[in-house]
Protein backbone atom coordinates (compact mmCIF):
# COMPACT_ATOMS: atom_id res chain seq x y z
CA UNK A 1 0.00 0.00 0.00
CA UNK A 2 1.11 3.59 -0.96
CA UNK A 3 1.29 5.85 1.42
CA UNK A 4 1.66 9.72 0.08
CA UNK A 5 3.78 11.78 2.31
CA UNK A 6 2.89 15.20 3.48
CA UNK A 7 5.23 17.62 5.50
CA UNK A 8 3.17 16.51 8.23
CA UNK A 9 3.48 13.38 7.67
CA UNK A 10 0.99 10.70 5.59
CA UNK A 11 -2.22 12.16 4.39
CA UNK A 12 -5.19 11.14 5.85
CA UNK A 13 -7.52 9.96 3.94
CA UNK A 14 -10.19 11.81 5.81
CA UNK A 15 -10.83 15.48 5.51
CA UNK A 16 -9.96 17.97 7.98
CA UNK A 17 -11.63 19.02 11.20
CA UNK A 18 -13.39 22.28 9.30
CA UNK A 19 -14.02 20.36 6.52
CA UNK A 20 -16.31 17.95 8.07
CA UNK A 21 -17.90 20.06 10.40
CA UNK A 22 -18.70 22.42 7.09
CA UNK A 23 -20.03 19.19 5.42
CA UNK A 24 -22.50 18.40 8.06
CA UNK A 25 -23.71 22.40 8.62
CA UNK A 26 -24.53 22.13 5.09
CA UNK A 27 -26.37 18.72 5.12
CA UNK A 28 -28.03 20.00 8.81
CA UNK A 29 -29.45 22.89 6.78
CA UNK A 30 -30.12 21.54 3.67
CA UNK A 31 -32.04 18.60 5.37
CA UNK A 32 -33.62 19.95 7.88
CA UNK A 33 -34.42 23.29 6.44
CA UNK A 34 -36.11 22.06 3.32
CA UNK A 35 -39.87 22.57 2.55
CA UNK A 36 -40.79 19.40 2.94
CA UNK A 37 -38.71 18.58 6.57
CA UNK A 38 -40.02 21.66 7.49
CA UNK A 39 -43.83 21.24 6.71
CA UNK A 40 -43.62 18.20 8.42
CA UNK A 41 -42.03 19.33 11.27
CA UNK A 42 -44.81 21.85 11.80
CA UNK A 43 -47.43 19.29 11.81
CA UNK A 44 -45.94 17.84 15.44
CA UNK A 45 -47.57 19.43 17.88
CA UNK A 46 -47.91 17.89 21.41
CA UNK A 47 -46.56 21.11 23.49
CA UNK A 48 -45.09 18.72 26.31
CA UNK A 49 -42.97 16.32 24.07
CA UNK A 50 -38.85 17.11 24.43
CA UNK A 51 -38.90 15.24 21.16
CA UNK A 52 -41.86 17.39 18.97
CA UNK A 53 -39.39 21.08 20.31
CA UNK A 54 -36.74 19.39 19.11
CA UNK A 55 -37.72 18.35 15.42
CA UNK A 56 -39.50 22.07 15.22
CA UNK A 57 -36.11 23.48 16.54
CA UNK A 58 -34.46 21.46 13.77
CA UNK A 59 -35.83 24.02 11.42
CA UNK A 60 -35.08 27.08 12.22
CA UNK A 61 -32.72 27.92 9.23
CA UNK A 62 -35.69 26.90 6.84
CA UNK A 63 -35.51 27.54 2.83
CA UNK A 64 -38.05 27.67 0.50
CA UNK A 65 -38.40 27.02 -3.35
CA UNK A 66 -40.37 30.08 -4.13
CA UNK A 67 -40.83 33.87 -2.20
CA UNK A 68 -44.60 33.39 -1.77
CA UNK A 69 -45.02 37.32 -2.05
CA UNK A 70 -42.58 38.28 0.57
CA UNK A 71 -40.65 41.60 -0.15
CA UNK A 72 -37.08 41.43 -1.46
CA UNK A 73 -37.84 38.21 -3.51
CA UNK A 74 -36.21 34.60 -2.92
CA UNK A 75 -32.72 35.53 -1.73
CA UNK A 76 -34.55 37.76 1.44
CA UNK A 77 -36.53 34.52 2.53
CA UNK A 78 -33.64 32.37 2.57
CA UNK A 79 -31.43 34.56 3.74
CA UNK A 80 -30.88 33.35 7.26
CA UNK A 81 -30.14 29.90 5.79
CA UNK A 82 -27.34 31.06 3.12
CA UNK A 83 -25.91 33.45 5.87
CA UNK A 84 -25.76 30.31 8.21
CA UNK A 85 -23.86 28.18 6.24
CA UNK A 86 -21.57 30.64 5.00
CA UNK A 87 -20.76 32.14 8.12
CA UNK A 88 -20.86 28.38 9.97
CA UNK A 89 -18.03 27.53 7.19
CA UNK A 90 -16.17 30.66 7.86
CA UNK A 91 -15.97 29.88 11.14
CA UNK A 92 -14.79 26.44 11.23
CA UNK A 93 -11.64 27.54 8.99
CA UNK A 94 -11.20 30.47 11.00
CA UNK A 95 -11.15 29.02 14.85
CA UNK A 96 -7.79 27.29 15.70
CA UNK A 97 -8.82 25.51 18.35
CA UNK A 98 -7.09 22.00 17.80
CA UNK A 99 -3.80 24.80 17.35
CA UNK A 100 -3.89 26.75 20.20
CA UNK A 101 -5.76 24.55 22.81
CA UNK A 102 -4.45 22.81 25.98
CA UNK A 103 -6.02 19.35 25.45
CA UNK A 104 -5.55 18.77 21.50
CA UNK A 105 -7.65 16.61 19.45
CA UNK A 106 -11.36 15.51 20.24
CA UNK A 107 -12.25 17.58 23.00
CA UNK A 108 -10.87 20.77 21.28
CA UNK A 109 -12.43 19.86 17.72
CA UNK A 110 -15.75 18.68 19.12
CA UNK A 111 -16.18 22.39 21.45
CA UNK A 112 -14.79 24.48 18.08
CA UNK A 113 -17.42 23.11 16.01
CA UNK A 114 -20.03 23.67 18.55
CA UNK A 115 -19.19 26.96 19.04
CA UNK A 116 -19.05 28.19 15.35
CA UNK A 117 -22.46 26.87 15.00
CA UNK A 118 -23.71 28.99 17.51
CA UNK A 119 -21.89 31.52 16.52
CA UNK A 120 -22.91 31.20 13.21
CA UNK A 121 -25.99 30.97 13.57
CA UNK A 122 -26.46 34.16 16.35
CA UNK A 123 -24.95 36.10 13.73
CA UNK A 124 -26.88 34.76 10.58
CA UNK A 125 -30.00 35.63 12.63
CA UNK A 126 -28.80 39.70 13.31
CA UNK A 127 -27.81 39.71 9.59
CA UNK A 128 -30.78 38.51 8.30
CA UNK A 129 -32.92 40.57 10.56
CA UNK A 130 -30.65 43.61 9.46
CA UNK A 131 -30.60 43.13 5.72
CA UNK A 132 -33.54 41.75 5.45
CA UNK A 133 -37.66 43.19 4.68
CA UNK A 134 -38.41 45.18 7.08
CA UNK A 135 -35.35 45.54 9.50
CA UNK A 136 -35.59 46.74 13.21
CA UNK A 137 -32.98 46.51 16.17
CA UNK A 138 -36.01 44.92 18.23
CA UNK A 139 -36.18 42.45 15.83
CA UNK A 140 -32.64 41.51 15.11
CA UNK A 141 -32.38 41.41 19.13
CA UNK A 142 -34.90 39.10 19.41
CA UNK A 143 -33.62 36.60 16.02
CA UNK A 144 -30.16 36.75 17.37
CA UNK A 145 -31.90 35.42 20.78
CA UNK A 146 -33.19 32.63 18.44
CA UNK A 147 -30.64 31.72 16.42
CA UNK A 148 -28.26 31.76 19.23
CA UNK A 149 -30.94 28.93 21.19
CA UNK A 150 -30.85 26.76 17.81
CA UNK A 151 -26.74 26.96 17.69
CA UNK A 152 -26.66 26.05 21.21
CA UNK A 153 -29.24 22.72 21.14
CA UNK A 154 -27.89 21.83 17.43
CA UNK A 155 -24.53 22.79 17.02
CA UNK A 156 -23.16 19.29 19.05
CA UNK A 157 -24.14 18.17 15.36
CA UNK A 158 -21.61 20.31 14.09
CA UNK A 159 -19.23 19.43 17.09
CA UNK A 160 -19.42 15.64 16.43
CA UNK A 161 -19.14 15.74 12.94
CA UNK A 162 -15.93 18.02 13.05
CA UNK A 163 -14.40 15.10 15.36
CA UNK A 164 -14.39 12.86 11.89
CA UNK A 165 -11.54 14.61 10.42
CA UNK A 166 -7.77 15.58 11.23
CA UNK A 167 -6.77 19.10 12.84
Amino acid sequence: MMAFLHRSGPVSRYGTAAGTGALAALLLVGICGSPAYTGWAGGLDDPESAGHFYLRLLAWPAWRLDADGQAGGLFAADLRAVLLVILAVALLYLLPAAQVARVPGSVSQFFSGWAAYVLAAGLAAVLAALFGPDPSMLGALQDASAGAGYGFLTGWIIGTASLGGRA
